[in-house]
């Protein structure tokens, strides 16, 4: 016993050494939106980072140094490539020769909304083939609480090694908001949760070499579970906006006037604002792998459910709102043309992941509308039955019977699609400030 401690003492100093010296090998699994930043900022911290991705594209991109991450310049991946502190690889035999992984793959919903756990357990296998003592694995992909403790630490450990002795196992929710331009991977806290105390404390000091801050916490489950309350908080209180835009619209009310009137309040109110319905892969999605957990546990997650109710329904009440618009025109909307501003979930991004624009263009089509979209940064929509290329939005805003801004992009010229649209359903308020009759607002 007194040989066994020596000796997990003798690893923990080893890695904790390595990483102080920036000489650990550290490892990406999965080269998406959140474990290219990652790979990126460790490497610019002076680790030699190996991403791990199944995708040949992707593989090839980053060797290449090219980015298809809009977070991640080409100016700052290329140097990386070329001084080698930046590779990747399809092969996870890598793994042998890493001090350190990183888990970043995809966590997405059945159609039964429960979690599909596919990709996270593909992982691990691969990983537990080549698991090695002094390693220090973490989990950054969005899940269930219990998921590090229950479905990840026995897969590794079929392995004979130890956790908490022979490596050392966290999990670290990524928290990443594409697009935003003040809040990006190095400056966003980093949470960090163990299965063990020494866990907790070598994925912190990790993080620390490339990250601003660092928010150790007691547990896994707890780590896991800030995530799902940070995004359900922000589920639930856009629904509550936009049930208050329906019931504003019913009583001709400006919704957009009453909350940026509500917000002048100091105190006691956060402005969250309604929209065409919800997108990306973390807000629709997250809450539902917490309304999945408690479900066993024997409880009912009324407030998600009833949110995600709201928020789905939103798509329809903008396809509604464009057919009354029409109407209003004297033009049914079977046989119109409407044209889609922005397919994006949001604004100045490039991702189409759960967007609503891709249900609102369903349902347009599904009433016999003709449907057309612009978007600067996704020049084709080839999913779930639509095959379309963008248009130029001034040009089409001149033939569509309707324009709808879904998307409120910043490069789109607004005031000259207003010269020349007859008809704009605004799902954004994006054009605040405009006042015309053919401007019809959530």
């Amino acid at each position: 016993m007194e040989t066994v401690g020596i000796e997990s003492k003798t690893r923990v100093q080893q890695l904790e050494e390595k990483i102080r010296s920036r000489t650990a090998r550290v490892g990406i699994v999965g080269l998406g939106y959140v474990g290219l930043p990652l790979g990126v900022e460790f490497a610019r911290a002076g680790f030699t980072v190996t991403g791990i991705d199944v995708g040949e594209n992707k593989v090839a991109a980053v060797n290449s140094g090219e980015s298809y991450v809009l977070d991640v310049p080409v100016e700052t991946l290329r140097p990386l490539v070329k001084e080698r502190r930046l590779s990747a690889t399809t092969d996870f035999a890598a793994v042998a020769d890493l001090d350190t992984i990183n888990i970043c793959v995809p966590t997405p919903l059945r159609k039964t909304k429960d979690p599909d756990m596919s990709y996270i357990d593909a992982a691990c296998r691969e990983i537990a083939k080549y698991l090695h003592p002094g390693m220090l694995i973490i989990l950054e992909s969005t899940t269930y609480p219990g998921t590090t403790d229950e479905f990840v630490l026995p897969m590794l450990e079929k392995s004979g090694l130890k956790v908490g002795r022979d490596f050392f196992l966290c999990f670290s929710p990524e928290r990443v908001d594409p697009g935003n331009p003040k809040y990006q991977t190095k400056n966003i806290p980093k949470v960090v949760g163990g299965i063990t105390p020494e866990c907790t404390r070598i994925g912190s000091l990790l993080y620390e070499q490339a990250l601003e801050r660092v928010v150790p916490v007691s547990s896994t489950k707890v780590a896991e579970m800030v995530k799902l309350l940070e995004n359900t908080f922000r589920m639930i209180n856009i629904g509550l906006a936009n049930e208050m835009a329906l019931m504003c619209d019913r009583m001709g009310i400006n919704v957009w006037e009453v909350i940026d009137a509500a917000a002048t309040k100091p105190f006691g109110f956060m402005p969250f604002y309604p929209g065409p319905g919800l997108g990306g892969h973390c807000i629709p999605i997250d809450p539902f792998y917490l309304s999945w957990k408690t479900r066993q546990a024997g409880i009912e997650a009324r407030f998600i459910e009833l949110a995600g109710y709201i928020n789905g329904a939103m798509p329809m009440f903008v396809v509604d709102k464009v057919q009354n618009a029409l109407n209003d025109h004297t033009k049914p909307l079977r046989g119109s043309h409407v044209h889609i501003m922005g397919v994006a979930y949001k604004k100045d991004i490039d991702d189409l992941r759960e967007s609503p624009a891709l249900d609102i263009m369903h349902l347009l089509q599904k009433r016999g509308a003709r449907v057309s979209y612009s978007d600067p940064l996704i020049p084709r929509v080839s999913v779930d039955g639509l095959d379309l290329r963008a248009e130029d939005a001034v040009k089409m805003a001149a033939e569509a019977d309707c324009v709808v801004i879904v998307t409120d992009h910043s490069a789109f010229d607004y005031a000259a699609v207003v010269n020349q649209a007859r008809l704009i359903v605004d799902t954004r308020n994006a054009l605040k400030g405009y006042t015309s009759e053919k401007i019809v607002r959530l």
